[in-house]
């Protein structure tokens, strides 16, 4: 006798139906399978696809939206992680094996914009986010140096997992924020007021305000994992209408109302969340990276893009 498989979609509270989260497909689509571990998925518009990342593997690959075949974009990959868009569409890159961040340029040549803090090497980056003033926010863990698995393992030469601003003029690397057990996952709320960040270690999701030098307020608990067992964060995203979304591992995909910090919904997936993306041409297109696979969800709400607000390079047309 089988057990039967939960539902898709889990509400926990009203608001997570009557926001339209559940108002989307009935089930998941499985884009493709076979990575060791699959990270960082980002749909880029102009080329219709998604890029992810295969960190063991140290290769990133693609999925075509037209033809739905998967290729492979970049092999020695440099262990890349998270990946993220800059205002102009280039691909903004955490490799963990080479202990960088780096932008892909359009044609096709790599700058690396931080490797150093202080003039010592970065741990081994893991996400990023770009705010609308051209910075470039990234989370620094050791998951790339603790084994061989998904990096090189070495010693941290800073001691710390931190977070780190890049200034987008003159492209110094600054301390963001401190005291955390492994950043992961951050995301900037709608109107860049605040920025929340995950902290997988701790089993928290922290937010902090955004002062207008550039600078972080000491940060508080936004959520935490210690109620679900089975709960660790990875990356965020919001919606357009301020919901936060989280991989939740072993937990699946956590939807949050940030106006009082409640669990409200959350989708049930086969196989660990790592990341989660918002992509199509009308973002509502929910693009989910889970251990070997990557899977789809076509949903009744739309996402926000991922270099800030105001930035809508890909909505469609109107008539």
């Amino acid at each position: 006798m089988t057990s039967e498989r939960p539902a898709l979609y889990d509400m926990l509270d009203e608001r997570f139906r009557t926001g339209r989260c559940m108002n989307g497909d009935a089930n998941l689509e499985v884009l493709y399978t076979g990575c060791r571990w699959a990270e960082g998925p980002i749909y880029l518009p102009a080329w219709k696809s998604v890029i992810w990342s295969d960190i063991p593997n140290d290769r990133m690959l693609r999925w075509d939206e037209e033809t739905g075949t998967v290729s492979v974009f970049r092999h020695g990959a440099g262990h890349s992680n998270g990946n993220t868009l800059d205002h102009q569409g280039r691909l903004i890159t955490c490799e963990q094996g080479n202990r960088r961040v780096t932008r892909t340029e359009h044609d096709g040549t790599l700058t690396v914009l931080a490797d150093r803090w202080q003039g010592k090497r970065l741990n081994s980056p893991n996400d990023a986010t770009v705010k609308s003033d051209g910075s470039i926010w990234f989370s620094d863990p050791d998951f790339g140096i603790t084994s061989d698995y998904e990096g090189y393992r070495a010693e941290s030469e800073i001691g710390a997992n931190n977070v780190y601003r890049i200034d987008p003029d003159s492209g110094e690397v600054r301390l963001a924020a401190e005291g955390f057990g492994a950043p992961n996952g951050l995301v900037f709320s709608p109107d860049e007021q605040e920025l929340f960040v995950s902290d997988t270690r701790a089993g928290l999701i922290r937010v902090f305000d955004v002062q207008t030098d550039g600078t972080l307020s000491e940060g508080r608990k936004f959520a935490d994992a210690a109620s679900r067992e089975n709960a660790r964060f990875d990356n965020l995203r919001f919606d357009a209408d301020g919901r936060l979304w989280a991989a939740a591992m072993d937990d699946g995909v956590h939807c949050y109302d940030p106006a009082d910090g409640k669990l409200i919904g959350r989708l049930n997936i086969p196989e660990t969340v790592s990341n989660i993306a918002w992509g199509g041409p009308k973002r509502n297109r929910l693009f989910i990276t889970a251990q070997t696979s990557v899977y789809s969800l076509m949903m009744g709400v739309t996402g926000t893009h991922p270099a800030g607000p105001g930035h809508q390079p890909w909505s469609p047309a109107k008539a």
